[in-house]
Order: structure tokens, then C-alpha cells, then sequence
């Protein structure tokens, strides 16, 4: 088991994330804009309230007066219009910031909806991908980090409530989203607009770090050699890539078979796994399964059993995802298969 239920709490699986807890200046705007439109909904309701009380047994003095055309104009015209523009120039000057340019040098992550889930790609200097992964986002506190938003397929949007607005990720258009967190913490996300099948299974973790903790994480990620490019050239040989050790001898022999039976099975002809011959590009790149938070696009804890059960019948868990389920393999090789994926980190 490589992460504990209390490491994933505060992340996505299972459910919705909170919406009106901002961890980043990005988020404090939309909440604030948040907060002042249900609280004009409670005042505007409570007048209807009110009227509605009067009309039905109020004084018959007040009943003419509600019924008067002066009323209907102030309350039915002038209120609204006022009280609706005043919230429209309020609301497009407080959101203003999320559309404001963010300083050269940022970090840029492109991120690409596919049905159902999300692909991560971190961009260099020169906009070259230089990791890779799925399904989990990580970003330093404190730096404003650019999303770049893509969609293959219909028409997904990016939502991470705790670290910005949302946006939507179009096929053949690339759309921009800055997020920051105030913060380290894990943060849920979602695909906030309908894309068919399931949907609401389409889930996202972003994880923000404390500077040494980002510093550490990256230089893990810098041990795996740039296999990206040489995977996607036919004949090159893919470098060898350090993955974590197993518990036992045990362990190793029947990761190793794992490994075959990955190979064997078709799994490499949809995942890429750096490092090996898998170079699918149809789902998730595994390089790095073994250290992520979730499975199945944040919907479940990631562990030996999650995993087992994952392969088997992912179609019981998401049903329509477009994973078919391994139920031809037996346990030992569905445990097999899972052991070498937890070291793949």
C-alpha cells in the first residue's frame, strides 16, 4: 500500500471538493463573488417572502400599496436593474485578476481532457514536454502556474475550486488558466461540464508543495532520463528508468512477471511506461502509477487492492470508461501486474 487513506483525504476521490475554500488569490475572488451573490439571492428572497405575506394577510392598506403601480415600478424595474448592473460591474472588476498577464518565466503545465480522464504534460522553457503524467497536477506555493487546456475529444472543463476559476478544455483550441496556491495541501478537481458516459468519474488531484518539498519532488522526477521523444522514435532503444525497490525477493520475481504479463496482455498497446517497450498513448501514461495519490481519475485510493481491482473489472467501477476489464487474468497475475505498477514511481 503506497498511500493511506488519511494521505488522500483531502484529495478528490469519491466526491466533490468544496468549492468555497480558496487556498490561492485566484480562488479568493471567485469566492468572495461567490459569497455576495447568495447573499443578494437570501435579501431578494426574503422580500418576495414578505411580499407574498402581505398580498395573502396583510392590512388591506398594505395590500392596495403592493399592488400599486409606483411599487411595481421600483420593485419590479429599478431595483433589479440597479441592484443586477451594480453586481455586473463589481463582479467583472473583482474577476478581472484571472485574465490579467502573468509574469514571463512562469510554469507552464498543459493539461488535456480525454473521456475520462486527464493527461499532464510540464512544459521547459521552450514549451518542449520534459515530464509527464496523468490524472495529478503538482505545483510549487506561491507561484502563479499556467494551464494550458486542451481537449481530443468533446468538450471537458478544468475546475480546481480550492485554486482558481474553470475553464473549458474545446478540441482544437488551447485555453489558458492561471491557479496558485497560498498553501502546500492536496486539492480535488473535476470536469465541470458534461461530457457524456462518466462524467462525474472525472476527477483530478492538484498537489501544491512548500519550496523544499517541490525542490525534492522535482529531483525525483529529474532521475527519469528524457525518454519521451526517444520512446516516439521507431528503433531507438528506451533508457532504462529507476523504479522503486521491492519489499522482497518475492516481490521482485513476481514483478517481474508483472511486467511480462503487462507486455503480454495489450496493456502496453494503450500506456506508456518510460523507460520499457509500453509506448501507448490511448490512456494514461504510467511512468509514474506507482507514486500517484489515485486511481481511475481520482476516484479511488491507490494501493495493491484498488489496483487489482482496477484491472479486473474497471468496467464495475466507472462503467463506460474505455478501459475494457482484464477479468480473463487470473488473481496472481492481476496482483502481479499490480506489484510492478506500484513501483513504477
Amino acid at each position: 500500500m503506497n498511500s493511506s487513506t488519511t494521505d488522500v483525504f483531502d484529495a478528490w476521490w469519491g466526491g466533490p471538493p468544496p468549492v468555497l475554500d480558496p487556498a490561492g488569490p485566484y480562488a479568493d475572488n471567485v469566492v468572495v463573488l461567490a459569497w455576495a451573490l447568495f447573499a443578494m439571492g437570501v435579501i431578494v428572497t426574503g422580500i418576495v417572502v414578505v411580499a407574498l405575506y402581505v398580498a395573502i394577510r396583510g392590512p388591506a392598506r398594505w395590500k392596495a400599496k403592493l399592488g400599486g403601480e409606483r411599487l411595481v415600478w421600483i420593485g419590479g424595474v429599478a431595483f433589479p436593474g440597479v441592484v443586477l448592473t451594480c453586481l455586473l460591474v463589481w463582479g467583472l472588476w473583482l474577476t478581472s485578476s484571472l485574465t490579467q498577464p502573468v509574469p514571463d518565466g512562469a510554469m507552464r503545465v498543459r493539461v488535456t481532457g480525454y473521456m475520462w480522464w486527464f493527461d499532464v504534460e510540464y512544459l521547459g522553457p521552450d514549451g518542449d514536454v520534459i515530464m509527464r503524467d496523468a490524472n495529478e497536477l503538482h505545483i510549487p506555493v506561491g507561484q502563479p502556474v499556467v494551464v494550458e487546456l486542451r481537449s481530443e475529444d468533446v468538450i471537458h472543463s478544468f475546475w480546481v475550486p480550492n485554486l482558481s476559476g474553470k475553464e473549458d478544455m474545446i478540441p482544437g483550441r488551447t485555453n489558458e488558466l492561471v491557479i496558485e496556491a497560498d498553501r502546500a495541501g492536496r486539492f480535488g478537481g473535476v470536469c465541470a461540464e458534461y461530457c457524456g458516459g462518466p462524467h462525474a468519474l472525472m476527477g483530478f488531484v492538484a498537489v501544491a508543495h512548500d519550496p523544499a518539498d517541490w525542490a525534492a519532488w522535482l529531483a525525483g522526477r529529474s532521475m527519469t532520463p528524457p525518454a519521451i521523444a526517444e520512446q516516439d522514435v521507431p528503433g531507438t532503444v528506451p533508457a532504462l528508468r529507476p523504479v522503486a525497490a521491492a519489499d522482497t525477493v518475492d516481490d521482485a520475481a513476481i514483478a517481474a512477471n508483472g511486467r511480462t504479463l503487462f507486455m503480454e496482455s495489450g496493456c502496453a498497446a494503450c500506456h506508456r511506461v518510460a523507460g520499457t517497450e509500453a509506448n501507448g498513448i490511448a490512456g494514461p501514461d504510467l511512468t509514474h502509477v506507482g507514486s500517484r495519490l489515485t486511481l481511475g481519475a481520482g476516484i479511488l485510493p491507490n494501493n495493491r487492492g484498488t489496483m487489482i481491482g482496477w484491472i479486473g473489472d474497471s468496467q464495475s467501477i466507472k462503467p463506460g470508461n474505455r478501459m475494457p476489464s482484464y477479468d480473463m487474468l487470473s488473481a496472481d497475475e492481476l496482483t502481479a501486474i499490480a506489484i510492478w505498477l506500484e513501483q513504477q514511481r
